[in-house]
């Protein structure tokens, strides 16, 4: 990654791969298209995570928490449309858990980018996931008394999640340096 998208601005904001102005629809864009292909790869075990941290990386919370929901409705639409997830009670209740979760985790995300020093960007992503994905976990985590699935947080599924992932944080913000650097939308004679 070269220094121009992760190097500290005036601004709080970690990742800048577009205009300011279009960061909001080209972040909805990318996890909506990631969502996707994350729903059809992984189901279940969809990144949110990772999701939640680009969003927090690149927008203010309300719009980092409304595109991380948009992913979430894409999530939830192929689940109970395309790869026909049960419709039940229990079914129900988890997709609006994990909904939850993955607010939780951006506004988690958004809080650590906030506290953490610029520069070294890198390091304050990763610093962020940590914090997302504890979050997210525990969230998850708090239903099983009321939804079951405890089974599912065993150390080995959870660290397999996790890395799962990292790797799809990683893949993210590989994307929008190779964005930044291609400049499909011109910001290097627009951007103020």
């Amino acid at each position: 990654m070269t220094a121009d998208m992760l190097s500290p601005r005036s601004d709080r904001f970690r990742l800048h791969p577009v205009a300011p102005r279009l960061a909001p629809m080209f972040c909805f864009a990318l996890l909506t298209v990631s969502c996707a292909l994350a729903s059809f790869a992984l189901a279940c075990a969809t990144p949110f995570a990772a999701f939640a941290v680009v969003a927090a990386a690149m927008l203010p919370l309300r719009p980092a928490l409304l595109v991380v929901a948009g992913a979430w409705l894409v999530n939830q639409s192929i689940g109970f449309g395309v790869l026909h997830y049960p419709v039940d009670g229990s079914t129900i209740a988890w997709g609006f858990v994990i909904g939850a979760a993955a607010l939780l985790a951006t506004a988690a995300a958004s809080t650590i980018l906030r506290m953490l020093p610029q520069g070294r960007t890198p390091l304050m992503l990763a610093i962020a996931f940590v914090a997302a994905y504890a979050v997210y976990e525990l969230a998850l985590l708090a239903a099983t008394p009321f939804l079951g699935g405890e089974g599912a947080f065993t150390a080995a599924i959870v660290t397999r999640i996790g890395l799962t992932s990292a790797v799809w944080l990683a893949g993210l913000v590989a994307v929008c340096e190779i964005v930044r650097l291609v400049d499909p939308f011109g910001r290097a004679m627009r951007n103020a």
